[in-house]
């Protein structure tokens, strides 16, 4: 069996076997090194067993384990397996919970275990048991995919090791990193005196954080724009299949003053972490330079196809128009449509478009595609960059100046604002940080930044399609401004809210174990609201499970629905509340957040004590 996959906690594992590696006991564990069929030993001990490499021979994994089993020295053989999507080994141990339909006695229980040769090991309730393979059971996860089936049964999961995932990223040390606020943002510029506001970033730290690297290599941002500088040390050396449709070449069309937008855009996505200078959102990513931009819908079907047929997963497009003369025809739109369905492979490539910086009441043209993701703009205050074009088509904003720039790569040609002179050509406050990079900004800056985005969620679950790439981001963002103008989850300025990395990167590694089926909720409204006015909060349909932080018990429902307004418009977080009746009254639990993982209870408890709102971090299970 190549590949299995078996009930692994709230989820499924979907399991490949190693081609090479195995899991040996022995009687004398220092007898199989420098055995005549052990190449290597890997792990000395992982779930009680040596996880070895076998000589290389005729025979595959199969037959070479069922030979290695008669040895004498060897007590036990198994496989071992690796999780989709992961370089790390796994092996069962031997032991199984299971756990029984509630309607059966222990009689029929012993039955299943006789049929499959197992061992009780411990009852931990009337149904559930932890049972263990014997020498004439077949392998654990066998016993599970077929206990699974057995209508008396109601979960079978083999217990599994692995080897541990230790946190220990460590944040990039380009030389400009503490100046790049959108990454993470400290309340300051770091040589200037000009505050900002703590927090008000995309939370791409995080996400590297929670992935234990930068992204992977696999994915292909295309970045659809005019004047690239290939040479520049950010940008170099990761080049993949560029093209010029003016040119008509490989060759891309430079030392032109009036073209040099594409190279910082490209180096807020896609910067390489290479010690110098800035890093992007996804530095390890491909980057698919396309130039030779235009309005015509030849050229919108060429760029498109071009970049569906080469391999973009994602296409950033930091440009558009309001103008009536160069709107999408039916052409144009069937080509943006197609891209976003047909490409990678059926699954769609994820496409944005910038809002524009018109400050209009409507946004660009391309911007207001269904299938596209339309970036707006906000500042490092969380505030609404008064440039950003506004209105129903908004999905998400992301940081960018307004109040303080972004800091961006520079075309070695690029000649800057020559309206100035000097270093104010480039740099909003006259202070230079090196002659390779500018102060950038709008929603040209912006639209990169969620592209990057968009490559670390396809590096975490490279099976998303382009439709939930979209829904994530919407899901996942922080509300900002004022929860007034949200109608439906939804505002005309900021979208569905600032973009978080974090959260957006945590949902589909979620989705990639767990499946594509989010935690339903439902609205739950007060029958008579506060008097400050409405508000609206989120019960769980079901009894929550996970970790969140507990702020407290009241009495009094309007100062519960205060304090869940309060904790949202700050974190971005759900609220989940839970009467309990107590000497004759109804007081109410409320819980901030929902989240697998304690760490990350953990993370949300921290932010808000430094806001000045005490929590304690709680197991949901235990609060209902």
């Amino acid at each position: 069996m190549a590949k299995l996959t078996i009930k692994s906690g709230k989820g499924e594992l979907r399991l490949r076997k190693s081609s090479s590696l195995v899991g040996l006991k022995a009687k004398n564990p220092e007898q199989v090194e420098g055995t005549d069929f052990v190449s290597e030993k890997v792990f000395e001990n992982m779930g009680g067993f040596q996880v070895v490499s076998l000589q290389k021979g005729e025979m595959g994994v199969d037959e070479q384990l069922d030979e290695v089993r008669k040895k004498d020295e060897i007590l036990l053989g198994s496989h071992v397996y690796y999780a989709e999507g992961s370089k790390n080994p796994i092996i069962a141990t031997g032991e199984i919970l299971i756990e029984f339909q509630e309607e059966t006695d222990e009689s029929e229980q012993q039955l299943v275990l006789d049929e499959f040769y197992l061992e009780m090991v411990e009852r931990r309730t009337d149904y559930q048991i932890i049972a263990k393979v014997t020498a004439k059971s077949p392998n654990p996860f066998k016993v599970a995919q077929f206990l699974q089936k057995i209508s008396l049964v109601k979960l079978a999961e083999p217990d599994l090791d692995t080897p541990l995932d230790h946190y220990d990223f460590r944040p990039p040390n380009d030389t400009l990193l503490a100046h790049q606020w959108h990454l993470r943002n400290t309340g300051r510029i770091v040589d200037t005196n000009y505050p900002t506001k703590w927090g008000a970033d995309a939370k791409v730290i995080d996400a590297w954080a929670r992935m234990g690297n930068m992204g992977s290599s696999e994915v292909v941002v295309a970045i659809v724009d005019n004047g690239f500088d290939l040479s520049h040390p950010d940008l170099a050396g990761k080049i993949y299949k560029p093209y010029d449709f003016w040119t008509r070449s490989s060759q891309l069309y430079t030392n032109d003053p009036r073209f040099a937008h594409g190279t910082p855009c490209a180096s807020l996505a896609l910067a390489s972490s290479n010690g110098t200078g800035i890093v992007g959102v996804a530095p390890n990513a491909k980057f698919m330079p396309v130039s030779g931009t235009s309005f015509s819908w030849r050229a919108t079907e060429e760029i498109f196809d071009y970049c569906t047929q080469n391999g973009a997963d994602i296409i950033s497009c930091s440009w558009g128009t309001i103008d009536q003369a160069n709107s999408l025809n039916s052409l144009k739109e069937q080509a943006i449509t197609k891209a976003a369905k047909q490409g990678r492979n059926g699954k769609g490539c994820i496409i944005l478009f910038a809002v524009g910086n018109d400050d209009k009441d409507y946004v660009s043209y391309y911007a207001a595609h269904p299938d596209v993701i339309a970036v707006g703009a906000c500042t490092s205050k969380d505030e609404f960059a008064r440039y950003s074009n506004r209105g129903r088509q908004v999905s998400i904003c992301a940081p960018s100046n307004g109040d303080w720039p972004l800091i961006a790569a520079r075309s070695w040609w690029d000649q800057g604002d020559t309206r100035f002179q000097g270093n104010q050509r480039f740099w909003a406050d006259g202070r230079s940080r090196g002659d390779k990079y500018m102060h950038f900004g709008g929603t040209s800056g912006a639209t990169p930044i969620v592209a990057g985005i968009c490559a670390l969620m396809l590096s975490v679950n490279p099976d998303l399609t382009a439709k939930e790439v979209k829904q994530i981001l919407k899901d996942t963002a922080d509300k900002i401004g004022s929860p007034g103008e949200y109608i439906n989850g939804h505002s005309s300025r900021y979208g569905y809210g600032r973009v978080n990395a974090d959260r957006a990167v945590a949902e589909a590694i979620r989705r990639r174990t767990q499946g594509t089926t989010p935690s339903p909720v439902v609205s739950a409204e007060p029958s008579s609201p506060p008097p400050s006015g409405f508000f609206k909060v989120e019960a769980s349909e079901e009894k929550p499970k996970g970790w969140g932080v507990q702020i407290g018990a009241f009495s009094d429902y309007n100062n519960v629905l205060a304090l869940s307004e309060r904790i949202k418009r700050l974190f971005g977080v759900s609220i989940l509340i839970s009467p309990v009746a107590s000497a004759g009254k109804t007081i109410y639990k409320v819980v901030a957040g929902s989240f697998p993982r304690s760490s990350e209870a953990i993370s949300l408890q921290d932010k808000m004590h430094q806001s000045g709102i005490n929590g304690f971090v709680r197991n949901l299970e235990d609060i209902a």
